[in-house]
């Protein structure tokens, strides 16, 4: 019989791997960028950290240490230097991929963190195995900066999944979408008009404000941000506040909110207020040419006719007051059911004497 050689006894006592093959082996030494493992053949297994992970940036003594046990698979027998090359990254891809091939057919909502924010999506990682979330995917409104998902969890569904041709598709917007409709659903089931609910302010325009109510937005019109009169919303009401609001109305699926709460109605102590004689103090609101119209606190308003402003005779009232003018006047009649004052600044003058009574009526 001829003796065997060296190579062919080694080759006897270990054990025989081929290219693409899953093997198990020990960490013996690790470097910043690659990982020599034990796999109980002739020659050491080597990963690189390219083909560890796809975070170039790894240091992979922070994440394996000498003694581990790991699972690779096989590239190269040998990769030059007498080495196995062994990958780690594309065997956890391949599992990834078939938990990705699960959820799918499942319909399962998976979690992870963004990895990569591209021009036209979001890229996650699921065990090494890569999903792209386009953009129009990603949100249930508009969103021209993506930056800000960078790093952070979200939540998606796998709409698509055909890892031969590398689409692997997410869904977040649909998640976003569900659980609206569900919010809504709640939402409606627990209010009603005449409660007073809290909510976020989502937009401002010159109609009124749009409140968030958590599953539905609520409009709360400019007529009813106060009992007082409310020129522009937008520097009363900013974006992002939360508020306080009283559920007016509902009718389908619009929500009607105001501010005017009844308890804070100032009609409901105006009648003893503004009593027949009592001298008040208001700021003149708006003028027309027959009078001028005196706001004493927001949400009343009183009338100075034209002939109660002077005792001397005025054409307009224009001629002699002006609007945000401070003014004191005798309250002369008050109608509590129509919401009706009306005042006279001229009773508080001083009585004519008799001649110069005379005198101007000559002159009228």
């Amino acid at each position: 019989m001829s003796e065997l050689s060296f190579e062919q006894m080694l080759d006897e006592t270990f054990k025989t791997i081929r290219n693409g093959e899953v093997v198990e082996g020990t960490v013996i030494d690790v470097k910043e960028d690659e990982i020599i493992l034990n796999i109980d053949y002739k020659a050491d297994g080597i990963i690189t950290r390219n083909e560890y992970s796809n975070d170039q940036n790894l240091d992979l003594r922070e994440v394996v240490h000498v003694g581990d046990t790991m699972e690779a698979k096989v590239l190269k027998l040998n990769d030059g230097d007498g080495q196995v090359l062994l990958t780690y990254k594309r065997l956890a891809a391949d599992k990834g991929n078939k938990r990705l091939e699960e959820a799918f057919e499942n319909k399962e909502v998976l979690k992870a963190k963004v990895t990569q924010v591209l021009d036209g999506g979001l890229s996650v990682v699921i065990e090494e195995a890569r999903v792209f979330i386009p953009a129009s995917l990603v949100s249930d409104t508009y969103e021209k900066d993506l930056t800000k998902y960078q790093n952070q969890e979200i939540e998606f569904v796998i709409t698509e999944f055909n890892p031969r041709r590398r689409r692997v598709i997410g869904d977040r917007k649909q998640l976003l979408l569900a659980k609206k409709e569900e919010m809504k659903k709640e939402l409606f089931e627990r209010i009603h008009a005449g409660d007073v609910v809290e909510g976020v302010i989502k937009n401002v325009t010159d109609f009124g404000a749009f409140i968030d109510l958590g599953g539905a937005d609520g409009l709360l019109h400019i007529s009813e941000m106060s009992w007082g009169r409310v020129e522009n919303p937008k520097k009363v009401f900013k974006a992002g506040e939360t508020i306080k609001v009283l559920i007016k109305e509902i009718n389908g699926d619009k929500i009607a909110l105001s501010l005017k709460f009844e308890d804070q109605n100032p009609w409901l102590n105006a009648a003893e207020k503004y009593a027949v004689g009592n001298v008040v103090e208001g700021k003149i609101a708006r003028m027309t040419d027959f009078g001028a119209f005196i706001e004493l606190e927001p949400g009343v308003d009183a009338l100075l006719h034209v002939s109660q402003i002077s005792r001397a005779h005025v054409e307009k009232p224009s001629d002699v007051l002006k609007v945000g003018q401070e003014i004191a006047a005798k309250v002369v009649d008050f109608n509590g059911e129509e919401k009706k004052i009306s005042l006279s600044m001229k009773v508080l003058e001083p009585a004519q004497e008799p001649a110069a009574e005379a005198e101007e009526a000559v002159e009228e």
